[in-house]
Order: C-alpha cells, then structure tokens, then sequence
C-alpha cells in the first residue's frame, strides 16, 4: 500500500497538500504522521534519501517521492479515474497554472501568515507584500475556470489537486482574519464542508506541539511542548 509521512496537521500546509488529495480523491494510503523538527521527523526522513521533507510518498513499489507536485502528477498517472486534474484540458491546464504558481510564490503570505489552524489571530502579519499576495490568490481563484462556469462548487467544477493546493492558504485566511470575496465564498464552504478537511481541523486542534518557527506572534500555549 502506498504510505504518505506526514508533519503536524497544525503547521505543515505542504502535507495538507498531499493528505487531503489523496483522501478525497479516494486513494488508499498507510498515515505515518511525525512532528517536525524533532528527532522522529529525523529519523523517519534518514532512510528516505533523498526526501528532506513532509509529504513523502512512498509507494507500493517502493518509489519515493518528495515533491507534492510531483505526487499530484504520479497520482494522476497511476490513478487516471480519480480526478486529480479535470477531464477538461483547457481546465487541466489552467489547474496546473494554479498549483505551480502556488508552489513557486507566495513568499510573503508564506512567512508572516504561516498556517496555524489552533491559532486566532486576526490581523497579524498584513503587511503591503502580503496584501499583494492575497490579492492574487483571489484573483487566481476567482477567474480559476476562465468563465467556462463549471458543474460544481470547487474551483473546477470538482474536486481536483487545485482544491487541495490552496486549501492552506483558506486555513492562513481563517487564522488571520481575512474574509474570501464574495464570489469564492462557496467554494471556502465547500471546502470546510469535506468530511476530510473537518478530520484534519479537528486533529490539528488536538495537537500540543509548539513549532517556534512558525508562531511569530504568539507563546506556547499551557502544556504544550
């Protein structure tokens, strides 16, 4: 069976990425979660090589892929039905506009809104950079489908990876207050509606392991680690 390693549900948007691809797409994969920087994430990566990081994908044959692009185009080729990108390939290729953008840019978003789903914390880190970033994402999401108005609420009509590229930064906006316009306000509850995202909230709440490296703006809370 497949085996996807991933970080904290709290932190790591990038296996947020993966986890939720996979799980809505109905690919069975073995969890193995370990909190990052520490000396489990250390040891679980060592015999991995060249994997530094969370999500990996391991597959039934043994195949280690690093990269959640590269997973979301493995999937796609190993499992043509399960809708990774839409049928549609003026559709498909807008999709995977969205998500290269998404994983090449972003910096300033990235680094003063980490994501941090136990957290409440409107109004921190928006500075003119991130602004420029949010704007674009909206715009990216807003004009997703090039107006061919697609069946369905997510940015391709259904379900596909450009759903589960930015179900982060919809995690970012929630901890920092930032409403979605008007027009992407059903896919945001669409999104939250998926019986894997609400799995990964409710998780990511229970954890207690603090990452100082990606609370800018709050301390440990009591009785984390």
């Amino acid at each position: 069976m497949n085996k996807l390693l991933i970080g904290d549900r709290n932190y790591s948007s990038w296996s947020l990425r993966s986890w939720l691809l996979m799980r809505q797409c109905g690919i069975a994969f073995e969890e193995q979660q370990h909190l990052l920087q520490t000396p489990d994430f250390d040891a679980a990566l060592a015999g991995l090589r060249p994997a530094r990081t969370v999500p990996t994908l391991v597959t039934d044959d043994g195949l280690v892929i690093w990269d959640t692009l590269a997973i979301a185009e493995y999937l796609a080729e190993r499992y043509p039905d399960a809708g990774i990108w839409p049928q549609d390939s003026t559709l498909r290729a807008r999709a995977r506009c969205l998500c290269a953008e998404m994983h090449s840019s972003f910096l300033a978003l990235r680094s003063r809104m980490p994501m941090n789903i136990s957290a409440s914390l409107p109004g921190k880190g928006r500075d003119a950079e991130v602004e420029a970033d949010i704007a674009r994402v909206f715009e990216l999401l807003c004009h997703a489908d090039g107006g061919a108005g697609p069946e369905g609420p997510f940015l391709f009509g259904r379900f596909c990876a450009a759903d589960a590229f930015y179900a982060p930064v919809l995690m970012r906006l929630r901890t920092y207050g930032v409403e979605l316009p008007v027009d992407l306000a059903p896919w945001g509850e669409a999104l939250l509606a998926l019986p894997a995202m609400r799995a990964w909230i409710d998780a990511a709440r229970e954890e207690e392991h603090f990452l100082a490296s990606d609370e800018p703006y709050r301390d440990p809370p009591p009785g984390w680690k």
